[in-house]
């Protein structure tokens, strides 16, 4: 990819001073007691060179942004709608339900999350099983409906819609057709798709956009199954490679280009990172289905593989990287500030091997990590009280900021690099030229650094079990 500005070469040799921002969260004895989303006295960019020369700082680590060599363009951030996170938050006081949007959509005083999740027939953080065409052999989807999204989902959807700053971008994600589309007769554990239902089930997609659309929701896309490699106690339905690249290829791309809906995102695999590789090369090799699809989703819940991230760029770099989601599984995790980590640490690898997008799962779950139909209860960055009413904001919120508010959608990610393992990072060029930084400290002690940026450095030094984001504006 061109460089973005000038070359590193036409860079003036001597710059003027610049103040650099910067946001702390570092890790207390607990979470009251945590520095959070905390902005610090700002840094002073001076000229690199007289940095270095300073005898006092030789051997120390370095970590340096070239913000001329730029690579993918950041779609955004964001998590999903869910009908727990729907129920949740209408049960919630109006002054909290309004906080917990203004936190999470707000550009100004919140995230400003712009690419979110929603899901088509029920999943397993529904309050129970339900179709949108739930009428047994109604090939002709005479009594399709959203009746049920309209309870609590959409009126979420749509009071986020109001403070988000820009349209958000919405992926529409099915957990299992209807039970009699497939081979088990049941939404839950695993089956298939009855072969001779494909062509009526890419009309549900189709269906189900227009109905959000009518209701003042834009749909951006659609992956083609969540998690289609596991047989779940709760809503599933596998597919094999062969058979979401056929059903891509026969009949879902056929169906939305039918529509007039050619400009709807097709989005394979929606599954964890291990078999990502194996996924793609079976879809996009076949030129049929591959002209259909716009890129590979993706989970964490294995072994991380980010390397299979970038592998999947390498082989097909026309094709687009998607972060769909994650969340920490076995209940609410109250208090832990590991939550955070684990999400900054994905982030950073996740984008720094070409993944345009990060979308987190629940935004918002009760103070078991429900509700949950199957019992299936997890963290979520934001939990309420239902004693209280209250929300109780986990350290995965500010961490989750640390990228949202800084890295914002239109930005492009930029060359960074740290001489320390410890300093993991990533940086990127915003539409307004500003550079946002973000830096991910995990180990037990404090480290020091030459921070370096377009010929310019400072000292900074970053607390251990911490995260910082820095901006430089320009």
């Amino acid at each position: 990819m061109p460089s973005m500005t000038p070359s590193p070469a036409s860079l003036p040799t001597s710059q003027p001073a610049s103040p650099l921002r910067w946001t702390l969260s570092a890790k207390g004895a607990d979470l009251a007691t945590s520095t959070r989303f905390a902005e610090q006295p700002p840094l002073t960019l001076t000229d690199a060179a007289g940095v270095a020369a300073q005898p006092s700082l030789q051997g120390l680590p370095q970590l340096a942004v070239n913000s001329q060599r730029a690579f993918q363009r950041i779609e955004g951030f964001g998590g999903a709608f869910t009908e727990a996170a729907a129920t949740t938050w209408q049960q919630l006081p109006p002054e909290e339900a309004d906080a917990l949007l203004r936190a999470y959509f707000d550009a100004d005083a919140g995230h400003g999350y712009n690419f979110c999740r929603v899901h088509m027939n029920s999943c397993d953080f529904s309050l129970g099983n339900y179709a949108h065409a739930a009428v047994e052999g109604d090939t002709a989807l005479a009594h399709f409906n959203i009746d049920r999204d309209r309870q609590a989902l959409l009126p979420m959807i749509l009071a986020a819609q109001k403070l988000a700053a820009r349209p958000m971008q919405l992926l529409v994600s099915p957990w299992s057709p209807p039970a009699w589309m497939k081979t088990n007769g049941q939404m839950n554990n695993g089956g298939k798709l009855r072969p001779e239902y494909a062509a009526v089930w890419a009309q549900c997609y189709v269906r189900f956009i227009q109905a959000y659309e009518a209701e003042g929701v834009p749909v951006w896309g659609v992956s083609v199954q969540n998690e289609p490699d596991a047989t779940q106690r709760w809503d599933s339905c596998v597919y094999s490679a062969e058979e979401e690249r056929d059903f891509v290829r026969d009949h879902l791309g056929p169906a939305l280009h039918a529509a007039g809906l050619s400009r709807i995102r097709i989005v394979i695999w929606d599954h964890n990172r291990d078999q990502m590789v194996q996924r793609a090369d079976v879809v996009y090799s076949d030129p049929e289905a591959a002209k259909y699809v716009w890129g590979c989703g993706f989970h964490w819940y294995v072994e991380d593989h980010f390397d299979h991230v970038r592998l999947v760029h390498d082989a097909f770099p026309d094709k687009q990287l998607l972060f769909t989601e994650g969340c920490q599984e076995g209940g609410p995790h109250l208090g832990s500030w590991a939550l955070g980590e684990r999400y900054a640490r994905s982030i950073i690898n996740d984008l720094n091997r070409w993944t345009v997008g990060w979308i987190d799962w629940n935004l918002l779950l009760d103070e078991t990590g429900g509700p949950n139909h199957v019992g299936n209860l997890c963290s979520a960055p934001m939990l309420a009280d239902r004693a209280t009413g209250r929300l109780m904001p986990q350290n995965s919120y500010d961490y989750l900021g640390h990228f949202a508010r800084f890295i914002r959608p239109g930005a492009r990610r930029v060359l960074c690099s740290a001489s320390r393992e410890a300093l993991e990072c990533t940086a990127a060029v915003n539409e307004d030229g500003s550079v946002a930084l973000v830096v991910l400290n995990r180990s037990e002690e404090a480290h020091r650094f030459v921070l370096k940026i377009d010929g310019q450095a400072t000292v900074a030094t970053l607390p251990a079990r911490a995260i910082a984001s820095y901006l430089l504006s320009r």
